[in-house]
Formats: structure tokens, sequence, C-alpha cells
């Protein structure tokens, strides 16, 4: 045998080898056959500590292609150039169980001490989530976004879109350019997932305060925050915000993507974010997708903040705000009332809540119609 071993010895190696060997092929056929299918959820150690670099959930096999981004999809601008370099970068970004963190900036977002910065510093300011930044990539609709973000972030990804409306000014809520760009996102989405990964989409409006992922369903294909949160996750009568929602990668999501994308064309001219909420049933009930709604209470924003625990804070959304200035006023105190919190005393954080102040410049009455919500 050329290893010193004896016959009986010998075989009893082989037989071990070959048991070693057919484990890991029999794991793989039955998360195959789950995979893009009903999609074996795991709890990912990788989403409360800095994680090792690996491949997908998959681990040691190619990220599954289910389409291609060739030709232009409904719904949305077309990048001018095919997308399909997402393969290179996915896997050098994402945590352990293929999941990454998109969020999207135009160039008045992008620019120093605008919204990119705030949403970064968020992280660093969070209670432990700093390594998560690593997972975050930041798409770029044009290229002076992209220039910015590069100056930052080490993960920047350029979309170019092919408009001839200015993408990069810090559009109204609802002009053409806004409805552009919300609907842009939703290409690139599904095609993070037909390359296998799941995502987890954040508006760069957001500070990121704990980890998100604690409380994300592992049963659910999609879990998206509020607008209005009535009690019950998996009640369709909450009102969602997809400025925050995590995605599995399974074909029964890429199909509600491409249906979302779709639906596009039966109520114009709309955001995503309205048109999500008038298909969610035909969603849930035609093609079988779970959804899930997290709690405000957690996931808030300045629509429905109520005096909120900072003691439960996961993420606050600058929603409900108009105006780039009165975002980043607001979003500022937001971040100074945290680090106030986190300066507490173990025992000070017991004995007493920390309430959130009403924001400053956001969210006034005028600004509450939960039907106009930016």
């Amino acid at each position: 045998m050329g290893l010193g071993l004896g016959g009986k010895e010998a075989c009893q190696h082989v037989v071990s080898f070959l048991i070693g060997a057919a484990l890991p092929t029999a794991l793989l056929v039955l998360l195959a056959s789950d995979r893009l299918g009903q999609g074996l959820s795991t709890i990912s150690s990788s989403w409360g500590r800095a994680p090792t670099q690996l491949p997908p959930a998959l681990a040691g096999s190619p990220p599954a292609q289910v389409g291609n981004n060739n030709t232009p999809a409904a719904g949305g601008a077309a990048p001018t150039a095919a997308i399909d370099d997402l393969a290179e970068l996915l896997p050098k970004v994402a945590t352990d169980d293929g999941t990454v963190i998109i969020t999207s900036v135009n160039e008045a977002f992008a620019r120093p001490n605008s919204l990119l910065d705030v949403f970064r510093k968020s992280f660093r300011a969070g209670e432990g989530i700093e390594h998560l930044l690593d997972h975050v990539i930041v798409v770029a609709v044009d290229s002076m976004a992209f220039a910015h973000c590069k100056a930052v972030h080490p993960h920047c990804y350029l979309l170019e879109v092919q408009s001839n409306m200015n993408l990069s000014s810090a559009n109204e809520f609802m002009s053409e350019a806004y409805v552009e760009l919300v609907w842009t996102k939703l290409s690139l989405q599904q095609r993070v997932l037909e390359l296998g990964y799941s995502f987890l989409f954040t508006d760069v409006d957001i500070v990121w305060l704990r980890n998100p992922f604690w409380h994300i369903s592992v049963f659910a294909d999609m879990t998206t925050s509020s607008d209005v949160f009535r009690g019950d996750a998996s009640s369709l009568d909450n009102l969602p915000n997809t400025g925050f929602y995590y995605v599995r990668a399974t074909d029964r999501a890429v199909e509600m993507l491409r249906r979302w994308r779709a639906a596009r064309a039966r109520f114009p001219p709309n955001h995503e974010q309205a048109i999500f909420n008038e298909i969610k049933g035909e969603l849930a009930g035609e093609l079988g997708v779970r959804i899930r709604f997290l709690d405000t209470a957690r996931f808030g924003g300045f629509c429905q903040i109520f005096h909120g625990d900072m003691g439960a804070a996961c993420t606050m959304h600058a929603n409900c705000c108009f105006g780039l200035s009165n975002k980043l006023h607001d979003l500022r105190e937001v971040l100074g009332q945290w680090r106030n919190y986190t300066g507490r005393t173990p025992e000070e954080k017991k004995t007493r809540k920390f309430m959130w102040k009403n924001p400053t410049k956001c969210g006034t009455p005028d600004k509450k119609d939960l039907s106009i919500n930016p």
C-alpha cells in the first residue's frame, strides 16, 4: 500500500474515507433539493460575530444560475451594462451563509457628510455591529456617487442607469427620478438572488444600532420592516416599508421579484413600496410567498416613533421626512441620543427607560400621511 498499514487497518481506513466522502455529498443533495425550492434556512453564527470569508450557503458549490440579466427587465430603468460581474463581488462580501447587505446611493447621498457618512457611522456607534460593514455593498447609480463611495468604503458597485433624468440630485419624493431610482434597485436585487445569494436591503437613510439578523424569521421568504405594525408578524394587514427588507435566495423569491417588477405596469405611476402593498396578498396566495413583518418598536421610523424604547431599538429610518437636510439633521440627532444612551451604566439602563425624542425636522403632523411615505 505504501502507507505501512495492515490489511484490516487499511480496510478500516478505506471504509472511513468512503463514509466521510459520502456524507458531504448526501448533505449537498439534500440541501440542493431545497436551496432554490423551499429554501432551507440556517441561523448563521456570523450574524453575531465577525465571520470568515466562505462561499454561499451551499458551501463548496458555485452560486446557482437561475437566469440572466442581458436584456432589460420589466420595472425600473435598464442598466447600461450587464451586471454579471456581481458574481465576482458577491463572494467577497457575503457572510458565510451567503447573505449580503445592500444599500444604494446617488451623488447627493454619497458625498462627504451626507447620508452615506451617517449610515456608516451608525455601524461604529451601534452595539457590536461594526463588522457588518464588511458585508455591505454600496450600489452607486452614477459615477460621482461611485467615486465618493470608493473613498470611504471597500465594496462599491457602479450601476449606471439609462435615463434622461437627473438621478444624481436629492430628488423629491415621487418625482420621476425618485420613482426610477427605487425601481432600479429591484433589478439588481433579482440578479443577486439568481446568483444564489440572500440579501438584506437597507435604505441609506436608516441608522443601524443593533444586529437586525437576530429578529429576521428563518422560515420566511421575505421579512420586511413596517410603516404600521398591528402586532402579528404574519398578518398581511401590516403596512410594509420596503426601505428595509430581507429576502432568502429561493426560486420562489426570484419569481416574487419578477412579479413585483412586472406589477409596475398595472399600477402606474407609483413606487415599489405601494405596489408591493397592493400585490402582497397575491404573492402569498398564488405564489406561496411567506412574508413576515418587523415590529416598529425595534425597527422604527419617523412615521411611527411613539417615543419608542432605545433598549429595544435595532434601526431607525428617516421616513415621513422631506428634504435631505432635514433627514441629515434628525438622523444625527438620533445618533446623538443613542450615544448618550450607550454611555450610561448597565444599572442605569436597567432601572429606567430611555425613550426616543420626537424628530425636530421630520415626522411633523403634515408629514404623517402614510400613503405618501418616502
